[in-house]
């Protein structure tokens, strides 16, 4: 059986936060980092984007709990690790968010391609609590056998193996990556392979996602970024079909100890997409400049905005694109 094929019962309690409120609450950060595209400045535009995240969570009836945020509390005073939000805390239902309200604080600063504002949602426990850590990242899109790729494998191996599920060269397969120094080694085996490597300077989750898009022509995600990255993109996944692997990597001492806070006791283990995001969750995007899955925040003549967003769940299998028009209040 393929990811592809695999559905989760629907949930309940992600029946009562509708879809299109995720949209909304994306809009709103894509809109808010909007304003300071091209003008160098990152933490002021990470900063729009949190501020009018937040805001549009705490207009929506749940409880909502931040797993996958800005950071821990002492170090990142917004949308941080365990941070309640929405307006019905303790009545409304319990729901796991995973967020990064501007993937590409860089690529906006410098008017860059493939700035998104994200989110994933799913029931209480359905997303893993991981600190911000590098995880180790390999995925590839739907229809192939399932445990096609292993973080354990080595690169050559896995793209072995996908070339020979997909009936080509392993110098046909088209790999995304980061384009990190960390990365050097990994690219030269990919080129040694003679695989042809689209480096991308940043936002990882659109690079993930290239995967589940034969337009983009990428057959593989490989390399390192940020955790709440990889488990945005395992969410993304689980809707539309793929796999994933992902693994936690620590610099140090502090980093292993701010995992096992969060309940993480097997510091090497090899996560499945399925324990990234487990059950029915929904994930959503809008762009805030123009990438390669969404075009971003446009202003218009008569000063109304415009946003493209799309918004996914995993139980029905379903992907909506949205369209959006945002006119200013009289």
């Amino acid at each position: 059986m393929t990811e592809s094929t695999h559905k989760p019962a629907p949930s309940k309690v992600l029946d009562r936060v509708l879809v299109l409120e995720m949209v909304r609450v994306t809009e709103a950060a894509a809109i808010g980092a909007s304003k300071l595209i091209g003008r160098g400045d990152e933490k002021a535009a990470d900063h729009a984007a949190v501020e009018a995240m937040r805001a549009a969570f705490n207009e929506l009836w749940m409880d909502g709990t931040v797993v996958i945020g800005e950071g821990e509390r002492d170090e990142a005073p917004m949308l941080y690790i365990g941070e309640k939000v929405g307006a019905a805390p303790g009545t409304g239902p319990k729901i796991d968010i995973a967020l990064d309200p501007l993937e590409g604080t860089t690529i906006t600063a410098k008017a860059g391609p493939n700035a998104l504002a994200v989110l994933a949602v799913a029931e209480e426990g359905g997303l893993l609590n991981a600190p911000d850590v590098y995880m180790d990242k390999l995925a590839v899109g739907p229809g192939y056998p399932d445990g096609i790729i292993d973080l354990d494998k080595s690169v050559t191996d896995n793209v072995k193996a996908v070339a020979a599920a997909k009936g080509v060269e392993p110098g046909d397969i088209i790999v995304c990556v980061l384009d990190r120094p960390r990365h050097a080694d990994l690219i030269a085996e990919l080129r040694g392979l003679g695989c042809g490597i689209m480096l991308i300077p940043d936002g990882d989750v659109a690079g993930v996602i290239a995967v589940t898009n034969e337009d983009t022509g990428v057959d593989m995600y490989m390399g390192s970024g940020g955790a709440p990255e990889g488990v945005l993109a395992a969410a993304a996944l689980r809707c539309v079909g793929g796999q994933f692997k992902g693994r936690l990597l620590f610099r140090n001492d502090d980093e292993r100890a701010r995992a096992r806070k969060w309940g993480i006791e097997d510091l090497n283990k090899q996560y499945d997409l399925r324990e990234l995001a487990k059950g029915d969750c929904i994930f959503a995007a809008t762009g805030v400049t123009d990438g390669s899955l969404l075009d971003g925040v446009k202003v218009h003549k008569n000063g109304m905005l415009s946003t493209e967003s799309v918004v996914m769940r995993a139980s029905s299998g379903t992907v909506r694109w949205v369209k959006g028009e945002h006119r200013k209040p009289r």
